[in-house]
């Protein structure tokens, strides 16, 4: 198991400072710069991410931050979690990975998604009824670019391309590049059609219950002729230095920001016994380094995949709890899990 990769996911969560008040998106993006710095220094594999166009998020150009990011670090690779492609121009998203690829030297990678937030569709003046069009054209390109070579390409959605050069060029000549799937079959059959790497969004319920969708995705890249990759995936959690501290921290501002954006999608205020309970038997990884190990050793297990990113924000949790979250995922998790897998 010594090839499985571990990785720590964030949106950018506006946190609280030690004195119980919201920090400013500024202060909040220099604090997920110094989160990566240290879980460089802790070996972590990955740090992702995610774009978001909301106020309790600060994070609205992942590559931004993953170049001031690359600066300071040496090893830790430079993810986006997701990358929304289809409120996003391709060439433009190639260009600023492989500008933090070369920044990195060769550390970058990016996941693409259609979306799970609608906001960056209005914001950007595209509208919403041509959701599917925009992220099957998109990708289509996008794929192309990735050859590295003139592109000569049309559609609906933008402009065409005859013989276009895109530059900056990678040093490798390969920009790693997943496909984010919340669960739809669609999605992961088109994810083995172009040959990219599947990343699984499970934020709740068993994660066995997925295993499906990777069956559906080594199958269809048979059928297709194309590569199956390990398959990663990524859920929420915390870590602390006992269960009910973690609960404690975490349950609250999650609460908040789950009956935030449930109100606008129509979701009933969530109860104290659904989170418990997601806790214990679902998709939320939370607690001492001994529990989210073990329940993150499991999930690894009976799914199969390659990777593991834990989103280790939701919500306004404080700055000095973010931190410990990180340092214990780093220095004790990780190592936990390997050994649980290796036994």
């Amino acid at each position: 198991m010594s090839d499985l990769v571990f990785g720590l996911d964030t949106f950018g969560d506006v946190p609280e400072d030690d004195s119980g008040r919201p920090v400013s998106h500024a202060a909040a993006i220099r604090q997920v710069v110094d989160e990566a710095v240290l879980a460089d220094d802790l070996g972590v594999d990955v740090i992702a991410l995610g774009e978001h166009h909301r106020p309790e998020y600060s994070v609205s150009t992942p590559e931004t931050v993953l170049a001031g990011i690359a600066t300071r670090t040496s090893r830790i690779r430079l993810s986006s979690g997701v990358t929304v492609l289809s409120s996003d121009d391709p060439i433009r998203v190639f260009q600023r990975f492989a500008t933090v690829d070369a920044l990195s030297h060769g550390r970058a990678e990016v996941i693409l998604g259609r979306g799970s937030f609608t906001e960056s569709f209005p914001l950007f003046g595209y509208d919403l009824a041509d959701y599917d069009v925009l992220f099957e054209e998109r990708i289509e390109l996008f794929a192309k670019l990735l050859d590295e070579q003139p592109v000569t390409w049309s559609g609906t959605t933008r402009a065409p391309l005859k013989d276009a050069d895109v530059f900056p060029k990678t040093e490798s000549g390969h920009l790693t590049t997943w496909v984010g799937v919340g669960g739809s079959p669609q999605s992961v059959v088109r994810t083995a059609r172009y040959g990219l790497p599947l990343m699984l969004a499970i934020i709740g319920g068993a994660p066995e219950r997925f295993a499906p969708y990777i069956d559906l995705y080594r199958r269809a890249a048979d059928q297709l002729g194309t590569t199956a990759h390990p398959v990663g995936m990524h859920s929420p959690g915390f870590v602390a230095d006992t269960d009910e501290e973690a609960k404690e921290l975490f349950w609250p501002h999650y609460r908040v920001m789950r009956d935030r954006i449930g109100a606008l999608r129509g979701w009933p205020p969530i109860r104290r016994t659904e989170f418990d309970s997601e806790v214990e038997h679902g998709s939320l990884y939370i607690g001492s380094p001994e529990t989210v190990a073990r329940r993150m050793a499991k999930a690894i297990r009976s799914l199969g995949v390659g990777r593991f990113d834990l989103i280790y924000t939701a919500g306004a949790q404080p700055v000095s709890a973010r931190m410990r979250a990180v340092e214990l995922y780093g220095s004790r998790v990780i190592p936990m899990v390997r050994d649980i897998l290796a036994g």
